[in-house]
Order: structure tokens, then C-alpha cells, then sequence
């Protein structure tokens, strides 16, 4: 399966209307996604978080174009070149590598363009599949932030995981065009 990066289109709707059709997925949501047009809104969101310069989102996808999946890069802070990443894939993506591939060419590409140096991300200690992902796109555990999280009353230790510019060869997820 040969992956590429690519900003995320409005004919993508479908494949976000899926993502977040998983239960999982309404804590990724910055508002519900529970239609084609809340998922056209989604997008339309991501367009202008990137035309203003606050953060970047792409779609992972396959070689017809097809979105697998979402890698970001937000919070971006300038004065200490620093960035925090975030992925899901849909329901039929995971497993599939396509988190990892997108995290590793999320990566390259804010390094490169952006000129960040740092990049930061963290997942709920119950969530071993995203922190192979993590790893996968080298990024290193640097700790455990606790009880950071609150879902349905319930706080959620998170670990936090990092890259950097400097980490030459890091993460070992699939070599694609980008």
C-alpha cells in the first residue's frame, strides 16, 4: 500500500463521517461530527487553522487518494519551535500502519517546513495501540502525566512522548512518497 500526505479536501467528508462514527472517536472531536456537513465543517475548520498559521492537518491517504486517516500538527508554538501532534485513522485504516507512516511524514515534513524543533504528543496509558504508533514514528516516552485526562468523570494518566529535530533516523514506520 503505497501512503501519501495531502491537506484534507471537502470530498473527504465521508471518511471523517466514518472516523467518527467510532464511540472513541466523539474525545477527538472539537464539536460533534455526526453528519456529512458537521463533517464538512470539520474540514472547513482544519482550512483555516492552516490559512492562519496555527496548525496544520492532513489526510493520510492511499494511492487513489482515498483518506485513511488524520496526522496534526498544533499548538504550534514559534518563539520555542515547538508542536503538538495528534492522529486517528478510519475504523478500516487501523492496524494497517497508516497512523505510524502518517506521524513519521507529519514528522519530516514540520521539521522541514516549518522549522520546528520539537514535537510532543500523548496518549491515555490504556491505549497500547497508540503508543506502538508513537514509537513506531519515533517518538521517545519522556513520562507519565497523571490523571491529565478526565472522560465521563474518570481522570486518565497519559503518557507524553516526544521528537525532535535532531533525532536523525528516528521511527521506523514504512518509507513512502510524501
Amino acid at each position: 500500500m503505497s501512503l501519501s500526505l495531502r491537506p484534507w479536501r471537502q470530498e473527504d467528508a465521508a471518511a471523517v463521517l466514518a472516523a467518527f462514527a467510532a464511540p472513541e472517536m466523539t474525545r477527538q472531536a472539537d464539536e460533534p461530527v455526526d453528519s456529512r456537513a458537521t463533517a464538512a465543517s470539520w474540514i472547513t475548520r482544519r482550512t483555516r487553522d492552516r490559512a492562519a498559521d496555527t496548525a496544520y492537518a492532513f489526510a493520510v491517504t492511499d494511492e487513489n487518494g482515498t483518506a485513511l486517516g488524520n496526522v496534526a500538527v498544533g499548538a504550534v508554538n514559534r518563539t520555542h519551535s515547538t508542536g503538538w501532534v495528534s492522529y486517528w485513522t478510519t475504523p478500516d485504516a487501523r492496524g494497517r500502519g497508516v497512523a505510524a507512516y502518517g506521524c513519521t511524514a507529519l514528522a519530516r515534513w514540520a521539521f522541514a517546513e516549518l522549522g520546528l524543533f520539537r514535537l510532543e504528543l500523548g496518549h491515555r496509558t490504556n491505549n497500547p495501540a497508540s503508543c506502538r504508533v508513537a514509537l513506531a514514528a519515533g517518538f521517545a516516552v519522556e513520562g507519565l502525566q497523571r490523571q491529565k485526562l478526565a472522560y465521563d468523570g474518570v481522570r486518565y494518566d497519559v503518557d507524553l512522548h516526544a521528537r525532535l529535530a535532531s533525532d536523525a533516523g528516528r521511527g521506523t514506520g514504512p518509507s513512502h512518497r510524501e
